[in-house]
């Protein structure tokens, strides 16, 4: 069972990953946006992780996009903190939910960042990553999620290196981003990496 005190540690656990990531995830950004990417997700998730997150579930989620929004205000923060109320959404005046629930709480985080962002699957994108962790999770044991997560993520990354950006800032860069790693879909990648703890 997932409750809010597992929300807890897995938000620590991704907030002290991400601070020894941050470097990097800001030089991948820096290539194809503004170089901030690993403040923000840095900083987001260790105020989520300070947050005093309660027993109701969905509450608990919906402190963390509050959190993570007070000080991440860039476009990313703002999928996150979407991704986490869509979360809360579905576990409202829930106490704890069942580990096979949590690919249908990706799912909805997928969707409601979709409509958030404007943008689809195959962008090149963070959303690409979040569909491939989805389906990764489905039907999986409890103890193979993070592994099979971490592995979506990553082949995520290296499946969408030699394409093209196609919505935000980078793609500007149009066929200038080719070869390059996606800020985002990094990021996601080094947050599953998190959650090993």
């Amino acid at each position: 069972m997932i409750n809010s005190s597992m929300l807890s540690v897995a938000l620590a656990r991704i907030a002290a990953y991400t601070a020894m990531t941050s470097d990097e995830l800001c030089s991948a950004d820096g290539a194809l946006g503004d170089g901030d990417l690993g403040i923000t997700v840095s900083k987001g998730f260790t105020e989520a992780a300070a947050a005093s997150l309660p027993n109701d579930l969905g509450l608990a989620f919906l402190e963390a996009a509050k959190a993570f929004q007070r000080v991440s205000s860039s476009s990313y923060g703002t999928l996150v903190a979407t991704g986490f109320m869509a979360a809360a959404k579905l576990t409202k005046g829930k106490t704890a939910i069942e580990a096979g629930e949590i690919s249908s709480l990706v799912e909805a985080a997928r969707d409601a960042m979709i409509q958030r962002g404007k943008g689809q699957l195959g962008d090149k994108t963070v959303l690409d990553g979040m569909d491939a962790i989805a389906r990764a999770l489905a039907g999986k044991p409890p103890a193979e999620m993070v592994e099979a997560a971490m592995a979506a993520a990553a082949a995520t990354v290296e499946d969408y290196r030699d394409k093209p950006n196609k919505l935000g800032r980078a793609r500007m860069f149009g066929e200038k981003s080719i070869g390059l790693v996606d800020p985002g879909q990094l990021a996601l990648l080094r947050i599953t990496e998190g959650l090993r703890g």
